[in-house]
C-alpha cells in the first residue's frame, strides 16, 4: 500500500483549478504527507526506541532488540520497494560513519556520553544499533530527495562541498585536542551555500527555499529527537546522569553541521551515479 502511495505522491497530476487558500491547503497537505513518508524509517525506529522497555524483551537486552528492529525495518522497506538497493547501500554507509563517531565519543579519555545498559551486540562499548540513529538522518534525506523531486540550483563545486564535509566530520574528533572550530566551519558552509537554493515539489509546482535554511531546520528537529531519546535513557550525557536535563542548545549546531555532511554524501552519490549511468542517445 505504501508503494502505491509513493506512486501517487510522485505522479500527482496538475491542479489547474486550485487557487488561493485551496491551493495552499492542498500543497501543505501533500507536503505533510511526503514529509511523514520520508520519515518512515525515522518514525518506526524511534517508536521502537521509546516503546521497548529498558529491561528488554523476551530475555534480550534493549539495545539488542533495537538492533533487530532496525534491521527488520530496513529489510521490510527494501522488500516492499519503499527503498532501493542503492539507497540501502547509502544508509549502510551512514551507519558506519555514525558508528565510528560513536566509538570515539564514548571512549575512555573522551566519554562525551555513554550507553550504560548491557547488550550482547556491543562493540568497543557501543551498541551496534546506535549507527542507525545516524542512518536515520541519511534515510530521511534520501527519501525526501526522491519524494519531493529535489533539484539544487547553484550548488557549489563538488570538491569544495566534499572538503567542508570532511572538515566538519574531522572536527567532531579533533576538537577534543586542538580546539572546536565548528563556528568557523559553519561560517564557511554558510558562505559556500549562500547562493544555493533547493527546488522541491510538494504537489505539482516547484517551490524553493535556501538550502542552508533546510540544514538548520533539520538540525533542530534532530535536536528535539535527541532530547526525547535522552529523557527515555537510551543514552546519557554526563550532566544527565544524576537527573535528566535538556540537551544543550549548542548540540543543535552540531546536528545542523552533521546534516550538511550527510546531504553532501547523498548529493555526491547521486552526482557520481548520474555520471556513470549516462542515458543512451
Amino acid at each position: 500500500m505504501l508503494a502505491i502511495l509513493d506512486h501517487h505522491l510522485l505522479d500527482a497530476a496538475a491542479r489547474p483549478g486550485l487557487r488561493g487558500a485551496a491551493r495552499l491547503a492542498a500543497e501543505c497537505w501533500y507536503f505533510g504527507i511526503k514529509e511523514a513518508r520520508a520519515c518512515l524509517f525515522v518514525a518506526l525506529f524511534f517508536a521502537a526506541v521509546f516503546l521497548v522497555p529498558r529491561a528488554g524483551l523476551l530475555g534480550l537486552p534493549r539495545y539488542d532488540v533495537l538492533l533487530i528492529v532496525a534491521l527488520g525495518i530496513q529489510a521490510w522497506m527494501v522488500w516492499a520497494k519503499l527503498e532501493t538497493w542503492d539507497e540501502l547501500k547509502a544508509v549502510s554507509l551512514f551507519h558506519v560513519v555514525g558508528f565510528v563517531l560513536e566509538v570515539f565519543k564514548t571512549s575512555g579519555p573522551i566519554q562525551s556520553w555513554s550507553y550504560p545498559d548491557f547488550a550482547y551486540t556491543k562493540l568497543f562499548g557501543v551498541p551496534l544499533f546506535s549507527g542507525f540513529m545516524y542512518a536515520a538522518v541519511g534515510s530521511y534525506i534520501i527519501q525526501a530527495w526522491r519524494l519531493f523531486d529535489l533539484r539544487i540550483r547553484h550548488h557549489p563545486p563538488y570538491w569544495m562541498a566534499a572538503l567542508i564535509a570532511i572538515l566538519i566530520y574531522a572536527n567532531f574528533f579533533t576538537h577534543h585536542y586542538i580546539g572546536d572550530y565548528r563556528w568557523y566551519l559553519a561560517a564557511c558552509a554558510l558562505g559556500l551555500y549562500a547562493r544555493t537554493t533547493v527546488l522541491f515539489r510538494p504537489l505539482d509546482r516547484e517551490r524553493r527555499m535556501p538550502l542552508a535554511l533546510s540544514f538548520v531546520l533539520i538540525g533542530f528537529f534532530i535536536w528535539l529527537a535527541e532530547n526525547i531519546s535522552t529523557f527515555w535513557g537510551v543514552w546519557r550525557y554526563p550532566h544527565q546522569l544524576g537527573a535528566w536535563s535538556a540537551v544543550h542548545v549548542s548540540k543543535w549546531s552540531s546536528w545542523s553541521l552533521l546534516v550538511v555532511m550527510t546531504f553532501t554524501i547523498v548529493g555526491h552519490l547521486k552526482h557520481i551515479k548520474a555520471r556513470i549511468h549516462v542515458p543512451e542517445a
